[in-house]
């Protein structure tokens, strides 16, 4: 029997968001994974009150649970925290991708950020060789979606979706996420990672 595939959700800020928002985004990218994958999806701490001391441990926690070949997936806040966690503390074990979802951009065009360093080499800091995909609603009235570019400024190697007609919870549907993790480089690279540990363009302010 082949053990599923580890993905892991970190989800956006706000009172309830685990439960009442994040959750549905979740279940899109479960039912569209099928089987063959599986979504770990905590519950972040101080949800209302997201700052990078509480956040950051807890996500690494949950990364080095993982085992090798994880893809990592982030939600608004929890895409900025994700990455900047992944950034300054790299994790022991490689990774198969880095998603982020309408996640808001730290420095010169973005948003400020509490205990965050802004930087503009962003992508340098970065696992070499791990794919990042930067995908953002053209609907979102939360974050602009001209953060996403300045995430592509920011990670030269990512590659940026603009989903027309979606919020900022890109309308519960994650079928395009899921079609990046299933792509077979990201397959292959996975397999990698196994077999050898080798490392591939809204809702209320209240869910950020």
């Amino acid at each position: 029997m082949t053990t599923p595939r580890p993905v892991l959700f970190i989800q956006g800020a706000g009172a309830g968001t685990h439960d009442e928002w994040d959750v549905r985004l979740v279940a899109s990218l479960r039912r569209e994974l099928g089987s063959e994958w599986e979504v770990h999806y905590p519950h972040m701490p101080d949800e209302d009150d997201a700052r990078y001391a509480a956040w950051g441990p807890a996500i690494r926690w949950e990364l080095a649970g993982l085992g090798d070949g994880a893809v990592v997936v982030g939600h608004s806040v929890g895409g900025t925290l994700l990455v900047h966690t992944i950034a300054q503390h790299p994790p022991d074990r490689p990774l198969g991708g880095i998603v982020l979802l309408a996640a808001p951009f730290v420095g010169e065009g973005g948003w400020p950020g509490d205990g965050l360093e802004a930087t503009s080499d962003l992508g340098s800091r970065l696992p070499a060789g791990v794919a990042v995909h930067v995908f953002h609603g053209l609907e979102d009235e939360t974050v602009p979606p001209s953060h996403a570019d300045l995430y592509g400024a920011a990670i030269p190697q990512a590659r940026v979706y603009r989903l027309p007609g979606r919020d900022h919870q890109i309308d519960d549907d994650l079928r395009e996420v899921a079609s990046v993790i299933t792509a077979e480089p990201t397959r292959q690279a996975l397999d990698g990672h196994r077999s050898s540990l080798a490392r591939p363009a809204g809702g209320s302010r209240r869910r950020r």
